[in-house]
């Protein structure tokens, strides 16, 4: 492969690709910390249910 060749090939792609990386581990990373909350409210609602149970 030539070195013009892979130079457009990095910058036709390699912008979009490291953005979409960039992306996905910022996403990944706030995903995370809502399952946590859910977790959290889940167990939350649970206990509210528990006590009015008493």
């Amino acid at each position: 492969m030539e070195y013009t060749v892979f130079v457009q090939l990095l910058g036709n792609f390699g912008f979009p690709v490291a953005v979409t990386l960039f992306l996905l581990v910022k996403f990944e990373k706030k995903l995370e910390q809502l399952e946590l909350a859910i977790l959290a409210l889940s167990k939350d609602v649970s206990n509210q249910e528990e006590r009015k149970r008493r």
